[in-house]
């Protein structure tokens, strides 16, 4: 095979980014190992109990169960999957922001259970009272967002989290993109902050592992039972996992990746990454676009279709939010020149006319 893989150069709305020379080194090592069968593949089987504790660490769980998945789709439908089979009802639904991950569409579709979606306030953070209007004594699920993928917002979690309580459900928080940055904000999202029954947390986007690797964390052991399947001819005797077989990359990038960078390495990342994200809202400020406030490391701005359409053409790899803005993901391989160029294209295409409405 001749193709080579596209570098990421201008590609700015991306969630997953290069690997950490530790992270691919280790992903080629155990690429053809398989942690769905722990009772041959022992070491790799051994190592996801290593990532498994060091993102209970992250996410401050002194005892956590889960495991490595594909990613954050994943981790997302097994979490729904448990709540729906632990629930005490036969028309379970899941209550969301409709700033959710669209992960939680497949979820409702591929599970059988109703997707209730609230609505955002004027922030794009989940507003407590919908929620509380859409849960009822069905709810199974109840989930809040720690960094959404269009706006990197953090949702009302310990308030979601007594929604959850109320109505006899479980309480989700999706940190797939965000449970790398969180750690060192101000923000309360995690097990030891709020009442989180599971959470997802992806090691391939901030956590610079090589892609396959999401993680599913839950505080009680009753959840991967509720997913576990008799697994009759491995020598191990079920298995929790949505996949079977499964490459062992995921797993042990994982854990280079989290020995190379954990804590320091993380905290230089989203500092670095945060004022890029600053640096990019003010300019476009400044040149009279509208700027969604970046918490966390993530522009959007309101710029005109036609100028969207040409930094396209002009090579740049950019995406829209539901409403339309240019939406710029800071991720560690974005950098300040990367922006400056950027902005500068901005600058010259906003001065050519162009036939695009």
């Amino acid at each position: 095979m001749r193709a080579e893989p596209q570098d990421f150069s201008r590609v700015l709305s991306s969630m997953c980014t290069e690997p950490h020379p530790a992270a691919r080194e280790a992903a080629e090592t155990f690429l053809a190992t398989n942690p769905g069968d722990p009772g041959t593949y022992q070491t790799v089987a051994e190592l996801e109990g290593d990532a498994v504790d060091a993102l209970g660490e992250i996410a401050g769980l002194d005892e956590p169960h889960g495991y490595i998945a594909s990613g954050g789709t994943e981790a997302n439908i097994q979490a729904v999957r448990a709540a729906r089979d632990l629930a005490a009802t036969d028309a379970p639904n899941v209550v969301a922001p409709e700033s959710a991950h669209f992960s939680f569409r497949k979820a409702a579709g591929i599970l059988g259970v109703e997707l209730r979606t609230a609505p955002v306030d004027s922030d794009y953070r989940a507003r407590v009272d919908a929620m509380t209007e859409l849960a009822d004594e069905d709810t199974a699920l109840v989930v809040g967002v720690a960094g959404s993928t269009e706006y990197g917002r953090v949702d009302p979690l310990a308030a979601l989290s007594d929604v959850a309580d109320d109505a006899g459900a479980l309480f989700h928080v999706d940190a797939a993109w965000g449970g790398f940055v969180l750690p060192f904000t101000d923000e309360e999202w995690h097990f030891d902050h709020v009442g989180v029954d599971t959470l997802t947390i992806d090691p391939h986007k901030m956590g610079r592992a090589a892609i396959p690797a999401g993680g599913l964390l839950a505080r009680s052991p009753d959840v991967l039972d509720a997913l576990a399947v008799d697994t009759p001819y491995l020598e191990s005797t079920e298995q929790a996992t949505l996949t079977g077989t499964r490459s062992g990359a995921g797993v042990a990038s994982t854990v280079a990746a989290l020995e190379a960078l954990w804590p320091a390495g993380y905290r230089e990342q989203y500092v670095r990454a945060q004022n890029n994200a600053e640096w990019l809202a003010d300019a476009l400020d400044e040149r009279g676009y509208d700027v969604v406030e970046p918490t966390l490391p993530l522009v959007a701005a309101d710029v005109p279709r036609s100028l969207f359409a040409r930094l396209r053409e002009e090579g740049w790899r950019i995406s829209r939010t539901g409403a339309g803005e240019l939406r710029v993901v800071c991720m560690p391989h974005v950098t300040r020149e990367m922006l400056e160029s950027f902005v500068a294209d901005i600058d010259a295409l906003a001065r050519t006319p162009s036939t695009v409405e």
